[in-house]
C-alpha cells in the first residue's frame, strides 16, 4: 500500500476514537474553564468600571478645589495683615472696625476669583457693596488692601485670575453675593471672616468658602490663621484667645464630597502639599472632648455641660469661635462639636456651617441637627429646617444624639 494511503486510512481510523475523546473531555473543560475566565473577565470589568468611576470622581471638582483653595489662601493673607494693622485692641465691631475692613476685603478677593473662574456660578455671601458706595474713606482703606493682597507665587495668583483692576470693579464684585441659594444649581457659599470675636481677640476665626450643587455640599475649603499647623496637636483650654499666627500656625482645610478631606499649611504663595485627615476613634466616652462657642449667646452651655454628663464626659468643654471647630474635629484634635440652640425661632446661616459640614463627613464624622436630621443647605441662605447642630465620629454619633435629645426633652 503506498505511503499516502496508509497514512490516510490511520487517520481515518483515528477520527471516531478522536471524536469521542472530544465528547467526553469537552464538556468537562468547559466546566472547569469557563467559569474560572467569567470570573476574570468580570472581575477586569468591575476593575475597569471602579477605575473609571474613581477618575471621574477625582477629576469632577478638581478646578473648584484648586480655585476654592487659593481663594481662601490670599483671602486669609488679607484678615492676618488687617489683624496686625488694625486689630490690634480693638474689642467690638462697629460700622469702621476691623472686622468690617477684613470681611470687605476677604470676600472681595474670593468672589473674584469665583467670578474669573466659574463666572455663571451663584454666590451666597454676607456683604454687599452699599457702605462702601456711601462712605468713600472706608472704600478707600479696603481697596488698597485688595489691590496690594496678593500671592507671591505668579502662576498661583494667575489661576484666580489676576485679581480685581479698580475701586467700580471691587464694589460690583461685592453686589454678586446676593443670591438666595436653593436647590438647584451651583451656588458658592462664603464667609470671609467667621467668628468675629475670635479674630478680634487673636483668637480663633476661618475664611469659609463652598459649593453647594442642587443643594448639596461638593467642595468645602477653611483657612484658619490661628490653628496649629501640626494636626496631631491636641486642643488646649486658651486656644479660643491670644493665639494669633505664630510660627506653626495656620491651617487649611478642604475635602471634596466623596475624596476624603485634608489639611495643609497655609501659606502666601502656592499650596503647599496636603496630608490626608479622619477623625479619632471614640471607643470610650469619658475620654472624648468636645467643642463649643465661646460665646453663651451662640450655644446653649448649661445644656452641653448636662449632655456631657450624661454621656460620661470627664474633660472640660473647650470653647473656641468659628468653623475652627469643624476642622479641630475632622482631624481628631477634638471629638464632638455642639452647637444646642439658644433660640426657637433662630436660623444658622449656610455659609457658618457648608464647609466644616463636608470636611467632618469626609473625615469619619456625621453631623446632624439636634433632631437627627442632616444638615439642610437647600432651603435657602439659612439653615431654615434645621436646629442646632451635632458633630461626632459616625461611630458614636447616635449616642450623643441620644443624650442630646433627652436633655432638650425631645424624646
Amino acid at each position: 500500500m503506498p505511503v499516502g494511503k496508509s497514512e490516510s486510512h490511520k487517520q481515518s481510523r483515528a477520527r471516531p476514537y478522536i471524536k469521542l475523546i472530544t465528547l467526553l473531555v469537552l464538556p468537562v473543560i468547559l466546566a472547569v474553564i469557563l467559569p474560572r475566565l467569567n470570573l476574570i473577565f468580570n472581575h477586569l470589568a468591575r476593575h475597569s468600571s471602579k477605575t473609571t468611576i474613581t477618575t471621574m470622581t477625582s477629576n469632577i471638582y478638581a478646578r473648584e478645589l484648586e480655585v476654592a483653595q487659593l481663594a481662601v489662601q490670599r483671602a486669609s493673607i488679607l484678615t492676618k495683615r488687617v489683624f496686625h494693622e488694625k486689630a490690634k485692641g480693638t474689642v467690638s465691631k462697629d460700622d469702621k472696625s476691623p472686622v468690617t475692613i477684613g470681611d470687605f476685603g476677604a470676600q472681595a478677593l474670593i468672589i473674584a476669583a469665583l467670578k474669573a473662574n466659574f463666572p455663571q456660578d451663584a454666590i451666597v455671601a454676607e456683604e454687599e457693596a452699599a457702605q462702601l458706595r456711601e462712605d468713600a474713606q472706608l472704600r478707600e482703606q479696603i481697596w488698597q488692601l485688595v489691590r496690594e493682597t496678593k500671592l507671591d507665587d505668579v502662576q498661583a495668583e494667575g489661576l484666580l485670575g489676576g485679581g480685581i483692576k479698580d475701586v467700580d470693579e471691587m464694589l460690583e464684585v461685592l453686589d454678586r453675593g446676593r443670591s438666595e441659594g436653593g436647590r438647584v444649581g451651583r451656588v458658592w457659599t462664603i464667609d470671609p471672616i467667621d467668628g468675629t470675636k475670635g479674630f478680634l481677640r487673636g483668637g480663633q476665626y476661618a475664611v469659609a468658602l463652598a459649593l453647594l450643587e442642587d443643594g448639596d455640599v461638593k467642595v468645602g475649603v477653611l483657612g484658619c490663621p490661628n490653628l496649629p499647623v501640626d494636626d496631631s496637636a491636641p486642643l488646649t483650654a486658651d486656644i479660643g484667645a491670644n493665639q494669633t499666627d505664630d510660627e506653626g500656625r495656620g491651617v487649611i482645610f478642604s475635602a471634596v464630597i466623596g475624596l476624603g478631606a485634608t489639611s495643609r499649611p497655609l501659606r502666601t504663595g502656592a499650596l503647599a502639599e496636603g496630608t490626608r485627615i479622619s477623625m479619632k476613634p471614640t471607643t470610650e466616652m469619658k475620654n472624648a472632648s468636645f467643642c463649643e462657642s465661646v460665646e453663651a449667646g451662640h450655644s446653649n452651655q448649661s445644656e452641653a455641660a448636662q449632655i456631657a454628663q450624661k454621656l460620661g464626659i470627664t474633660n472640660p468643654s473647650v470653647r473656641m469661635d468659628s468653623q475652627a471647630k469643624y476642622g479641630s474635629i475632622a482631624r481628631g484634635a477634638g471629638d464632638i462639636y455642639l452647637r444646642l440652640p439658644t433660640s426657637k425661632t433662630y436660623q444658622e446661616k449656610i455659609w457658618d456651617h457648608a464647609a466644616g459640614d463636608l470636611i467632618v463627613r469626609e473625615a469619619g464624622g456625621q453631623v446632624t441637627d439636634t433632631r437627627g436630621q442632616r444638615l439642610d443647605f437647600g432651603v435657602g441662605r439659612t439653615l431654615a429646617t434645621n436646629s442646632g447642630v451635632i458633630a461626632a465620629p459616625a461611630a458614636v454619633h447616635s449616642q450623643v444624639l441620644e443624650a442630646v435629645q433627652e436633655v432638650l426633652g425631645l424624646k
